[in-house]
């Protein structure tokens, strides 16, 4: 039975800023390329939702088994966040969830737990899923060079793209970067120190001993994907391994950051992207040790490529200029809040309300046939009651109904909202608030999609729902 991964799916957030941005306002030289920026109403949780949903392009949401949500920045310290996370993926209700943390390699570290769960057939198939939204100190080299992202992978036997024929780990203990618990800020250690006796030396031991196991050559692998945490220890690691330039897989460093346990994920999808069947990829993640992986492309590798996920969502990004905005969206610095909500966060309402606010279904009347939104007892076109079966609206495209401008009903930082109706093809219209988009360019008509958002934090605990947004999954 071959083992390997099904299906692929990425998020960048609409947001970036250039590097120069940052080192400007700090009177300094800013380092080459962007990094990515979650918008304010996104955190790990969302960013990884976003990448699933992208990963349900190319298998069905009821045949996963299993799901692990991987991050070190998760909303809650104590309360599974991948719980949350199947929910609102609209996941089966009996699925296994597991959350990992605490490093950068928890990627890859859920990966292999992945591949033993299939391995040992209690499982099928399995959803990965991890994100990160890290904070560096101000004026940190740390600062421009962090990210925002999410990548997703679900490993299971049936229509593999690429199988898992190999894997080895090193455990290694240095305190390099590190954060301490109810710390926003990364810690690094001094930087010479850390490249060479941590991951110049965790790496290179790792790839020497994967290839050793294997027998592999250099010349035997068509792409490296190298985790980093800056823009030249890839080029170092070339020097000590052996392998050509051209082998190293674009790890996204110049485009989107050091995205934490997304990272190596990330350059693992990028490689796929362009592979070809036959192709061999090494996988190589940092944190704490180093985990590598052997991959061989199949043929079925042509069957996620319609579309690229990751240019996709390069093509479709806009420039964060304010470096003020920015430590206000990372909550670095306060900003006035906004208009006070008029209802009061309950615990038992939003556990009683997750088909609607989490799964976003709506229903419609088996009677009549009529569909509706939210989930409706009483069919407003026949009066049946309770004859309804539920519907998923989180994988819809919409268009917009009509909307209205409010310039002042948001955060002192983000005042901005464009509360709208939309409606789909069955006719049901939706009333929510429209995220990541440009005011001049919201028209009646347009095509929007659905995407999980952070609402509020009312009642201490994270308040999720949908909002609409111009089309960047769907690609239309």
């Amino acid at each position: 039975m071959s083992i390997g991964i099904t299906s692929m799916g990425v998020y960048i957030p609409y947001y970036y800023m250039k590097r120069d941005t940052i080192g400007k306002a700090w009177e300094s030289r800013g380092q080459k390329g962007d990094r990515s920026v979650a918008n304010v109403d996104e955190d790990s949780l969302t960013m990884a939702v976003e990448a699933a949903m992208d990963c349900f392009r190319f298998t069905s949401r009821e045949r996963i088994d299993a799901l692990y949500f991987a991050s070190t920045t998760a909303p809650y310290s104590e309360k599974a966040n991948s719980s949350v996370m199947a929910v609102a993926c609209d996941l089966r209700k009996n699925v296994f969830t597991s959350d990992f943390a605490h490093c950068t390699k928890a990627g890859t570290n859920a990966l292999k737990s992945a591949y033993d769960a299939v391995s040992a057939e209690p499982m099928h198939n399995v959803l990965i899923a991890a994100s990160d939204s890290r904070n560096a100190y101000p004026k940190s080299q740390q600062e421009q060079m962090l990210g925002d992202a999410a990548a997703a992978l679900v490993v299971g036997s049936d229509n593999v793209v690429a199988t898992i024929d190999h894997f080895t780990t090193v455990n290694y203990e240095i305190t390099d970067i590190w954060r301490n618990y109810g710390e926003k800020f990364l810690n690094v250690g001094e930087e010479r120190f850390i490249t060479d006796m941590g991951y110049m030396t965790v790496m290179t031991n790792v790839i020497k001993t994967i290839l050793n196991e294997t027998g592999l050559k250099q010349a035997d692998i068509s792409k490296v994907v190298l985790s980093a945490p800056g823009l030249g220890h890839t080029g170092k690691i070339l020097k000590k391994t052996g392998f050509a330039e051209e082998q190293i897989q674009d790890n996204y460093m110049l485009q989107v950051g050091d995205c934490g346990t997304a990272q190596p994920l990330l350059g693992l999808i990028g490689a796929l992207e362009s592979a070809k069947a036959g192709d061999k990829i090494l996988l190589v993640a940092y944190g704490n040790g180093a985990n590598a992986f052997i991959f061989t492309v199949t043929d079925e590798i042509e069957r996620v490529q319609a579309s690229s996920t990751i240019r996709k969502f390069l093509s479709k990004r806009r420039e964060f200029e304010s470096y003020a905005r920015f430590l206000s969206f990372r909550g670095i610095v306060e900003a006035q809040p906004g208009a006070p909500f008029k209802l009061p966060a309950s615990a038992s309402m939003t556990w009683r309300e997750q088909d609607i606010n989490l799964r976003l279904y709506g229903s419609r009347c088996k009677k009549c046939g009529e569909a509706i939104f939210p989930i409706n007892r009483v069919c407003h076109a026949c009066g049946a009651k309770d004859e309804y079966e539920t519907v998923r609206a989180s994988d819809r495209v919409s268009k917009v109904f009509t909307f209205s401008i409010d310039r002042l009903a948001g955060r002192s930082d983000d005042p901005m909202l464009v509360q709208t109706v939309s409606e789909d093809q069955e006719g049901i219209r939706y009333y929510t608030i429209m995220t990541d988009f440009v005011a001049s360019e919201v028209t009646v008509g347009m095509d929007v999609e659905f995407t999980f958002r952070k609402m509020h934090t009312l009642g201490n605990f994270n308040n999720y729902y949908w909002k609409l947004r111009p089309l960047r999954r769907e690609g239309k």
